[in-house]
């Protein structure tokens, strides 16, 4: 049952940053935290993937800064983000036999990521008075917990 609670979570951080939980689940996968070995996800732990990931992390964090950055919730946004996210998911249960169970946890914790994410956020950035200190907020989070759950899965 944690198994699926962490594919959740990883989820969620892919709702909130896509590019943030592949490049956390890559790092683990490269450092032998997640075996994926035998997985057609095993690429995810190959030598350079880590590096393209985190640089393409990095870019949707400047990105995401830009005032004509579209909504996470347009069509490809969210498809994006829950894809991601049950793949990630996926990856996180492969080890324990239930990439099917962990790929659906993380596409469920993609669309709880992205719709509360949104909201969380729009309600930080009116506490805030703009939006920059409520997008700097949800990048750590992002961060903070990819590291959380990937270090717990380990």
């Amino acid at each position: 049952m944690a198994v699926y609670m962490l594919a959740l979570l990883i989820g969620v951080i892919a709702g909130l940053r896509a590019m943030t939980a592949p490049a956390a689940v890559s790092w683990a996968a490269s450092f032998g935290l997640i075996n994926l070995d035998g997985t057609w996800l095993a690429f995810l732990g190959y030598r350079f993937t880590p590096w393209i990931m985190t640089v393409l992390a990095i870019g949707e964090l400047i990105g995401d800064q830009l005032p004509t950055t579209p909504s996470r919730k347009t069509l490809l946004s969210f498809a994006t983000r829950i894809i991601v996210g049950g793949l990630c998911g996926g990856a996180i249960a492969a080890q324990s036999g239930s990439f099917l169970g962990g790929l659906v946890a993380g596409a469920v914790g993609g669309i709880i990521g992205t719709l509360g994410g949104a909201e969380g956020r729009a309600r930080l950035a009116a506490a805030f008075g703009k939006d920059r200190p409520a997008a700097l907020i949800e990048d750590a989070i992002a961060i903070l917990g990819a590291a959380l759950i990937v270090g717990v899965v380990s």
